[in-house]
């Protein structure tokens, strides 16, 4: 099998540790018979800063009628104050190439990462749709009488019966797949009587299809304690942008911090997009300090989306394994460097291919 791969590295450290995810990638092609054709795109704050270009229509054109995944580093710079870059980069391929789901596995790889007691993998181990193209993050609203003392700041959280149906509907279809037998969904109708409204009802009409699948509703808050005190109770979540992006960062400290979180931009069917979600870190940008495994996973995740599932747990296990052998960063405990680590997982793909 051959796929064509848009690698957009992006700034900071995002161009070191997505060094390593491709590393990683060509090293398991060899191993697995794939074939995968890498083409590098610009697209940052220096080509930002130097041209004043973020993401033109043309770029999305490409990658949608060209490529099979694109596959992101970071996106962020102290010299773009306002991330005018990034957002541009970033929500204009959400938005513009619809990748309505935002899928977040969160798996403990070893239970000594869980900041909570007595917690092993098996108790962290969910998966949450965060519905990726409305909520609070379409842009809507504006000012009155900015810079006064009599300033007005309006925002605007959209939500439609399509968007919000088709994000249930991926988590139901999804669990069903995985043979899970629990979906939660989370929102604040309570509080929000409108929009959530809509989110609480439709949820109901969706899970009435899956009867062999059990339906859980919780409010936000509630939501979040539960992942504190129990997270092995939830399978799949899903809930909404606003939401999705709190839960899901709670989930990243649950399996061992950002270094380890990865995710998928995602419409079936179409073009997708895949970054570990760590940010640009640009305050160890260039010192070959930063955690590779992230964007190592998130390239195990977007061999899944592909179908090439035996290849991802492919590097899923060697990254466990450099893991257990203490062969990573120093965020982890380890000493090696960004490329090492690189090098380790390939190195434990190669053992573990002639096991």
């Amino acid at each position: 099998m051959s796929y064509r791969i848009a690698v957009l590295p992006g700034d900071g450290i995002g161009t070191e540790v997505l060094a390593e995810g491709v590393k990683v990638l060509e090293a398991v092609a060899a191993l697995s018979g794939l074939n995968f054709r890498f083409e590098h795109f610009d697209f940052g704050a220096e080509r930002y800063l130097r041209e004043g270009v973020t993401l033109p229509d043309d770029a999305l054109r490409n990658f949608r009628e060209n490529f099979d995944a694109i596959y992101l580093g970071a996106l962020g710079d102290p010299r773009v104050p306002d991330s005018a870059h990034a957002k541009d980069i970033l929500l204009g391929m959400r938005f513009k190439l619809d990748l309505y789901i935002n899928l977040r596995p969160v798996r403990l790889m070893d239970e000594a990462l869980c900041p909570l007691k007595n917690k092993t993998p098996s108790d962290v181990d969910f998966t949450v749709f965060r519905e990726n193209t409305e909520g609070e993050y379409v842009g809507v609203g504006g000012f009155f009488k900015k810079g006064t003392p009599d300033e007005v700041a309006m925002e605007q959280s959209i939500n439609t019966r399509k968007g919000v149906d088709r994000i249930i509907v991926a988590a139901f279809e999804y669990a069903r797949a995985h043979g899970h037998t629990k979906v939660c969904m989370a929102d604040k109708h309570n509080a929000l009587r409108f929009g959530h409204d809509l989110w609480d009802r439709v949820f109901k009409e969706i899970a009435a299809r899956y009867p062999e699948i059990a339906p859980r509703h919780l409010f936000i808050d509630a939501l979040v304690m539960e992942l504190v005190r129990a997270p092995e109770q939830f399978q799949v979540i899903v809930t909404s942008n606003l939401f999705g992006d709190i839960v899901t960062d709670l989930g990243a400290q649950l399996q061992g911090g950002m270094g380890m979180a990865v995710s998928g931009n995602i419409h079936p069917g179409k073009t997708s997009m895949f970054e570990p979600v760590h940010g640009s870190a640009p305050d160890i940008a260039g010192k070959s300090l930063a955690n590779p495994l992230a964007a190592i996973l998130t390239g195990a995740l977007m061999l899944e989306h592909l179908g090439q599932t035996e290849a991802a747990r492919l590097i899923e296990t060697a990254a466990a394994h450099t893991y257990h052998a203490r062969q990573v960063a120093r965020d982890l405990g380890g000493t090696l460097s960004t490329r090492e680590v690189g090098d380790a997982v390939i190195a434990a793909l190669k053992t573990l291919q002639n096991a």
